[in-house]
C-alpha cells in the first residue's frame, strides 16, 4: 500500500503555489505508506542549460567545492544549490552527459535522481512532512508535479528506493503496486541499452516508459503499452517535460481517484488529498477507468 499524488496545472497563475498544494497533498497520504517519500517538480528552466539533482548521504562533504571542481573539468560556472542532502547542479545541456561522468567521478558515492531541463526530485527516508519539511517543498513553484509516499513491500527501505524514479530526461514515475515480471524486463531494457540503479520493480516501470519514449512514441503511446507488456498490479502517474499521464491495470484493484477543473488536473490514491485543492467542489471527479490511459500535455 503506497500512496500518490499528482497535480498539473492549467492556470499559470497557481504555479507559485504548486509546491504547497502538492506537498499538502501528499502529507494526507501519509498513513498509505510512511517509510519514504518523495516529489517531482516541474519548474522554469533557463534556454540551454538543465539541471542534474543528485543526493548524498554526506552532504557536507560530498557537496562542499563540488562547483569549483567540476567548473574545472567541463568548464564554465555550473551552478550548485544544496537542499539538505540534495543539490541540483545546472550546467550548459550540451554539457549534460559530460558533467554527469565528471560528478561520479568527482564524487563516488553521489546518487543521480534527475536529469532535465526543468525536473528537479526530492526523495527520502521518513514521513512526508519531514521530507518536505527538509527540502522546503512548499515554497517551490512549477507547472506541475507529482509525489509519493512509500509502504515497502519488494524491496528496502532506502532513499534510492522511494518514489520518483526517473529514468530519461525530464520523465519519473510513481507506482502503487507490484509487478511480476520486472525481472525479465529488467533483462531486456539492459539489453536494449538502458540501465538500472535499483532492484526496485518500479525502476522497471519508469524505464520500460522512458524505452519507449526514446524509440518515438510519445507519453499515450507508452502508457498504453504498458497494457499489454508489464504483468501485475499498478496504477503509474507519470511526469515529462510538457505531460502527465496516468494509467491502471485492467483489474484495477489499486485506489485512485481523479479530478479536473478550469485550472488544473489532479489525482490521488484517495479523495482525500484532493480534498482541499482551490474549486474541487465544482470539479469533474471520477474514478479512472480500468486499462485506460488519460493524459494531459501544456
Amino acid at each position: 500500500m503506497c500512496g500518490i499524488v499528482g497535480l498539473f496545472l492549467k492556470d499559470k497563475s497557481l504555479e507559485p503555489k504548486l509546491g504547497a498544494m502538492l506537498s499538502e497533498m501528499l502529507i494526507t497520504m501519509t498513513d498509505r505508506g510512511p517509510d519514504s517519500a518523495g516529489i517531482a517538480i516541474y519548474g522554469s528552466g533557463e534556454s540551454k542549460k538543465s539541471k542534474i539533482t543528485i543526493q548524498s548521504a554526506d552532504p557536507e562533504t560530498d557537496f562542499a567545492g563540488l562547483g569549483k571542481a567540476l567548473a574545472e573539468k567541463i568548464g564554465g560556472k555550473p551552478d550548485v544549490v544544496v537542499k539538505s542532502t540534495h543539490a541540483v547542479i545546472e550546467v550548459p545541456t550540451d554539457k549534460v552527459a559530460e558533467a554527469r561522468e565528471a560528478i561520479l567521478e568527482l564524487r563516488p558515492a553521489v546518487r543521480i535522481m534527475g536529469v532535465g531541463e526543468v525536473i528537479e526530485i526530492f526523495k527520502e527516508v521518513g514521513l512526508p512532512a519531514d521530507v518536505v519539511k527538509r527540502f522546503d517543498l512548499t515554497k517551490m513553484s512549477g507547472t506541475h508535479g507529482i509525489g509519493h509516499t512509500r509502504m515497502a513491500t519488494e524491496s528496502a527501505v532506502t532513499t534510492m528506493g522511494a518514489h520518483p524514479f526517473s529514468t530519461g530526461p525530464d520523465e519519473c514515475l510513481v507506482h502503487n503496486g507490484s509487478l511480476s515480471n520486472h525481472n525479465n524486463m529488467r533483462r531486456e531494457l539492459k539489453h536494449d541499452g538502458m540501465s538500472f540503479e535499483t532492484e526496485n520493480d518500479t525502476e522497471v516501470a519508469a524505464a520500460f516508459i522512458s524505452n519507449k519514449m526514446a524509440h518515438g512514441d510519445n507519453l499515450g503511446q507508452a502508457l498504453e503499452k504498458t497494457l499489454t507488456d508489464l504483468d501485475g498490479f499498478f496504477t503509474f502517474v507519470v511526469g515529462t517535460k510538457n505531460g502527465f499521464g496516468v494509467v491502471r491495470d485492467p483489474i484495477a484493484c489499486k485506489p485512485a481517484v481523479m479530478a479536473e477543473t478550469d485550472q488544473y488536473v489532479a489525482f490521488g490514491s484517495e479523495y482525500r488529498a484532493l480534498a482541499n485543492l482551490p474549486g474541487i467542489e465544482n470539479a469533474k471527479v471520477w474514478e479512472p477507468e480500468p486499462a485506460k490511459v488519460y493524459f494531459w500535455e501544456h
